[in-house]
């Protein structure tokens, strides 16, 4: 398994100079991944919407962390680290999208692929899509990017605003204030959409709630 893929960058990275370096690398590797598969496809499908673009996002980003995986410090959470590779290689690819929107991003063929058991298995899809009612992601994906990103790492993957500003590369005065505004137009776009679930928000003078 992740054969292509880890004999690909043994013959390019110098951090994986002989065969046991790379084979221990990359079994590190692997486990790492599949510990946070789930939370790591779960934030990629609310950051995109969309199952498909999700599984791309995910696979981007985990052979960009696999490339550098030799900088990885160990004393911090992998999926944390994982997540600030996603969320950067999504603002890539919007970029790339809408500078490009005539042109395919898919991987040339021939190129290897990141092969995780089941990753994208239809049942597994299916569980972490329904995590969230259809009117709330719709929802987030009506509001500012930066605000949702923010958003989905308080509310849904229950960081602490420290961790959120580590994923993110910016202060934790930041954080707080894209959240504050994030959920401000979740309700607002809830209200008008879905009054129901909009119940479910209860603004406090600190804005304390979450999803």
């Amino acid at each position: 398994m992740l054969t292509a893929l880890r004999d690909k960058f043994t013959k390019t990275d110098r951090s994986v100079s002989t065969p046991q370096a790379s084979s221990a690398q990359y079994a590190r590797f692997e486990s790492h991944v599949r510990d946070c598969h789930r939370s790591a496809y779960n934030f990629a499908y609310r950051l995109t919407g969309n199952p498909n673009e999700a599984e791309d996002l995910l696979q981007e980003a985990t052979i960009r962390a696999f490339r550098f995986f030799h900088k990885y410090d160990d004393r911090f959470a992998f999926q944390n680290w994982l997540f600030r590779i996603l969320a950067n290689t999504h603002i890539d690819l919007v970029r790339r999208r809408s500078r490009f929107k005539t042109v395919s991003i898919e991987r040339p063929e021939g190129s290897p692929a990141w092969d995780i058991a089941d990753l994208g298995a239809d049942a597994d899809r299916e569980l972490l899509a329904g995590y969230l009612e259809a009117p709330l992601q719709n929802a987030l994906m009506a509001i500012n990017s930066e605000f949702r990103m923010a958003v989905l790492l308080a509310d849904v993957e229950g960081m602490a605003y420290e961790e959120v500003a580590e994923v993110m590369q910016t202060s934790v005065g930041t954080v707080r204030s894209r959240i504050h505004r994030g959920r401000k137009q979740l309700r607002a776009h809830l209200a008008k959409h879905a009054p129901e679930l909009s119940k479910r928000f209860v603004q406090s003078e600190d804005d304390s709630d979450e999803l």
